[in-house]
């Protein structure tokens, strides 16, 4: 077994209210990387309550693997799911909205038309940080090789660069719209890279606006081995 099953099978064994501190000793955190696999699994086989249960307790750590485990949630069906991973989409932890994208992913993996459709929703919200895990959770390989995929996601990388344009610039410094820029100066690289044909049209028309934020971007994208 791969790493990922065998924290699966501990995690199976331990009775819920011993799966924090057992999180939290397995995180690797403080430190440069958290324990994605541990987060990954706790996903896996979490009840719904335990995934509350690591919701409501704040830390960190403990919510990322409660974020994932509401994918899991998500690509079953469980009500009201959605709304509340838009919520932590806009939480002011990086490693959370990480995981909102990786909650999206796990949707995609199961029903690629459910994410397809909660992703032009949540493209056309308002907020950057719902706008970012959109484009996050889509612009992942794997996830663009069924037929239609890579459209999906440069459609919807080109209307959140539109929104982003429409911003005025006293807001292009907020730390919330700097994270979508960021996010943007990769998704449009991995959307064109699943099919440059289509894709590097678009992606050129918007690259010619004249904005300076957008400009960016396209050289960020240029400059992945994947655009070239």
């Amino acid at each position: 077994m791969g790493r990922r099953q065998d924290h699966a099978a501990v995690l199976r064994e331990l009775p819920p209210p011993a799966w924090p501190a057992h999180l939290l000793d397995g995180s690797g955190l403080p430190g440069p990387r958290a324990d994605l696999e541990l987060a990954q699994a706790a996903a896996d086989v979490a009840a719904p309550e335990t995934v509350d249960a690591l919701l409501d307790t704040g830390e960190e750590y403990l919510v990322l693997c409660g974020v994932i485990g509401l994918g899991r949630l998500l690509a079953e069906g469980t009500p009201g799911t959605a709304d509340r991973l838009r919520r932590y989409a806009t939480d002011g932890r990086w490693r959370v909205r990480e995981g909102v994208a990786m909650a999206l992913q796990r949707l995609g993996d199961a029903d690629p038309p459910r994410l397809y459709a909660l992703v032009r929703d949540w493209a056309g919200d308002p907020h950057p940080l719902v706008q970012r895990a959109a484009v996050a959770g889509l612009c992942e390989p794997r996830l663009l090789r069924p037929p239609g995929a890579a459209a999906e996601a440069v459609a919807a990388c080109a209307t959140v660069t539109g929104a982003f344009a429409a911003r005025p610039a006293a807001t292009r410094r907020d730390e919330d719209v700097r994270a979508l820029r960021k996010a943007l100066g990769y998704c449009w690289s991995v959307a064109v890279a699943a099919d440059r044909a289509a894709g590097m049209p678009v992606f050129e028309r918007y690259a010619a606006l004249a904005d300076p934020d957008v400009a960016w971007i396209a050289r960020e994208n240029r400059g992945k081995a994947r655009m070239r």
